[in-house]
């Protein structure tokens, strides 16, 4: 599933074609994908302006001028392809219809935005725009590890007492919002932290080396356009390359590449998930 770098990267993406445009004609081809589309999507969205385009967690959102958001979740295997408006340095034609081409918006500007999803685990919905954090997707989210709502303060606060392995508690949404299995792998093995240790456990100096990392993964992460393993593209099409970056996350087996560790790159199940780490280096 799409992390968080990932989605700020096709927000990225999209802006050209969205931020500032009319939805001169939505078509929406089916009656939902992970849950039905809400009702008259087609019609609310057609004639609809974008003001702002952001993101808030995994979920692009798209404020409208008729007062609603637009809320997109990528899902497994989701895709906001943009054809018709320069990206960067590429422009690319449109494309004949697809198999999975699920929702189509036909923006002001000539470009065209295609939600494909192949396995259809996304989702899109509307909400009032002044209430979209009340949205059932949405709320509870914990800070943005970006923002400034994200300190080392909270974390101690939110780590304290408890018995919960710090990489399960890193990926509690509630915690910090958008973290996922890859990029939690990576920060804990910058730190030297074992992902099995108890957050109770995890003293001041670590949570202070723990708030920069995390910041430091995700932005380096989003500058390289995100990680690219299964049916991530970017909005143009195009790969991420962090994959290229991962130190721990799918290298079971290999030397661990901290300087000075003979360690190897193990592997164990956390709540049904795969954390990858080295044992030697991290404590």
């Amino acid at each position: 599933m799409p992390e968080l770098p990932e989605v700020e990267t096709v927000r990225r993406g999209l802006l050209p074609a969205m931020e500032g445009e009319m939805i001169e004609q939505a078509e929406v081809r089916r009656e939902g994908l992970r849950w039905p589309f809400p009702d008259n999507m087609a019609d609310r969205l057609t004639g609809a302006g974008v003001k702002a385009l952001r993101r808030r967690s995994k979920y692009i959102l798209a404020d409208l001028d008729t007062d609603e958001t637009l809320i997109i979740h990528l899902g497994m295997s989701g895709r906001m392809q943009v054809s018709g408006v320069k990206i960067g340095g590429f422009y690319h034609d449109h494309q004949p219809e697809q198999k999975h081409d699920h929702v189509v918006l036909h923006m002001s500007g000539g470009g065209r935005v295609t939600f494909n999803d192949a396995r259809r685990f996304g989702a899109m919905d509307l909400a009032p725009s002044d209430a979209v954090d009340q949205h059932k997707m949405l709320v509870g989210l914990g800070p943005e590890p970006l923002g400034n709502d994200f300190h080392e303060d909270l974390l101690s606060e939110r780590f304290k007492g408890r018995k919960t392995p710090v990489k399960s508690a890193l990926l509690d949404q509630k915690i910090v919002a958008g973290l996922g299995n890859i990029y939690v792998c990576e920060v804990l093995n910058r730190v030297g932290i074992s992902p099995r240790r108890s957050v109770g456990e995890i003293n001041a100096t670590e949570i202070g080396l723990l708030v920069p990392a995390i910041r430091e993964v995700l932005s380096e992460a989003i500058e390289a356009g995100g990680s690219s393993l299964k049916d991530y593209r970017q909005a143009d099409g195009e790969l991420g390359y962090f994959q290229h970056s991962f130190k721990v996350y799918g290298r079971e087996g290999e030397a661990c590449q901290t300087p000075d560790c003979r360690g190897e790159i193990g592997r164990i199940t956390q709540a049904g998930r795969s954390s990858f780490f080295c044992a030697q280096c991290q404590r």
